[in-house]
């Protein structure tokens, strides 16, 4: 890792070897986080004594923007070349964040077939798969041979994602199958593509969600898939780091969304203090409504309260189990939800197996929430009523945990952003009436 002063540093002695031999010795990743503090002078200065190849590497890792603003302040002739070097579905998505103007001019610096390709991916609407997958890949035609398909990755190899698999395609451009490089090293010269090719290949087509599309290619373990057209035409290949991509921003939407917040459209430290109160503030107010009723619940039973004042030791106590209980179950079923696991015709299974468990856990809360009782002194009526309303809100903050993310899933309503929130609110009031219920009962008030 290396600091911007020492980059500035490094920059000011101008000694054009050292410069390139010590940036060759950094990883890309760290280039570009100090790339993007840097000055555009500085900018400038860094890409104008790198190799294209280096520099395309470097600005794959900035954002679309900031690609745009260094690319156009190089030289055409260098902007040409660095922008054929960046990964397709980069550039792609470079295209799609600047102005159509701006994106016009770019594409011109691209070869013909090329533009073609780009301008195709850049009709499919965000987060589907179209709009995840590259050009960077090795087609050939079933006819061709081994040998002059061997020639052919010679030829285009060095700007491929991936070479590890070969996409074979009819005169029409639609996808037969993949052959492995294995199979190809190991078969006769004179053998063709069509005799070795598995038309039995995992393709997706390029409408389909990217979280389908990452979930197949997760499942199979594989490398890349293949993304068709209607025609069944293969336009592009989508590749484990994309995928990766995909998960890692899912998960962390995900996250954000379980403490009842909009997920950021952008990283932590790049949101501003207005982008943080715009995406909290209004599930905060509605929260803030809901647990409104459990001030009315206390005022219902105010008159217990009065009577047996120790009841109120209580409260926070039995409330807050009830609330931690609902979100362990709704992060759990969530996640299963979210990666396929569970769907909603499992809803009973589901519920005999979190009441199973909120049976168990509750009996050892049960009898914890009993010897805290005893121990404050109160009398034994008291923690009887503790004890067995600790145990009815486990086993009820269970079963609403589990019916309610599954009903919402049905409903096409995020479970994620509604269900940890409002089952902790939702448990709150109802738990308190099941506290104040059973006091009525056993205390005989």
């Amino acid at each position: 890792m290396i600091h911007i002063e020492e980059m500035q540093q490094i920059l000011s002695e101008l000694d054009h070897k050292s410069i390139v031999a010590y940036i060759e010795s950094v990883k890309p990743i760290d280039l570009a986080q100090v790339l993007e503090k840097l000055d555009i002078t500085e900018q400038l200065q860094l890409m104008g004594m790198l190799p294209p190849m280096t520099s395309a590497e470097i600005l794959e890792y900035l954002e679309p923007v900031h690609q745009y603003r260094i690319l156009t302040h190089l030289e055409e002739s260098m902007t040409s070349q660095v922008l054929n070097m960046m990964s397709s579905d980069v550039v792609v998505d470079m295209m799609l964040a600047i102005h159509r103007y701006q994106a016009d001019k770019m594409l011109d610096l691209l070869p013909d077939h090329y533009r073609q390709q780009v301008q195709i991916l850049m009709t499919f609407p965000e987060y589907t798969a179209g709009s995840l997958a590259t050009v960077d890949y090795i087609a050939a035609r079933s006819s061709w041979t081994i040998e002059r398909t061997l020639q052919h990755i010679r030829k285009i190899g060095h700007g491929a994602e991936i070479t590890s698999y070969i996409y074979v395609t009819g005169n029409k451009g639609e996808l037969h199958g993949v052959v492995s490089l294995k199979q190809m090293i190991l078969a006769e010269p004179k053998t063709h593509l069509s005799e070795l090719v598995m038309s039995d290949a995992i393709s997706v087509p390029a409408t389909m969600e990217q979280e389908e599309a990452a979930e197949l290619l997760s499942r199979y373990n594989l490398v890349a898939l293949p993304v068709i057209d209607a025609e069944k035409r293969l336009i592009g290949v989508i590749t484990v780091d994309d995928v990766i991509d995909v998960i890692h921003e899912e998960a962390t939407e995900d996250i954000q969304k379980l403490g009842g917040s909009q997920p950021l459209t952008d990283t932590y430290f790049k949101s501003s203090v207005f982008q943080l109160y715009r995406k909290r503030i209004v599930w905060l107010l509605i929260l803030f409504a809901a647990e409104a009723y459990t001030g009315t619940v206390l005022r219902h039973y105010e008159e217990t309260l009065s009577e047996v004042i120790a009841l109120a030791f209580f409260i926070p106590l039995l409330v807050g189990t009830g609330g931690n209980t609902g979100t362990q179950t709704v992060s759990t079923l969530v996640r299963a939800l979210a990666v396929g696991e569970v769907q909603f015709r499992d809803m009973f299974k589901v519920i005999r197996k979190e009441v199973t468990t909120g049976l168990m856990s509750g009996a050892t809360i049960s009898l914890i929430a009993y010897l805290r009782s005893w121990m404050l002194g109160v009398d034994s009526n008291i923690g009887l009523v503790v004890g067995i309303t600790a145990m009815t809100i486990v086993l009820w903050a269970s079963f609403v945990a589990a019916v309610l993310p599954l009903i919402l899933y049905k409903l096409k309503a995020d479970p994620a952003v509604i269900s940890g929130p409002l089952i902790t609110t939702l448990v709150d009031g109802t738990g308190l009436i099941i506290y104040f219920t059973i006091a009525r009962i056993i205390l005989h008030l």
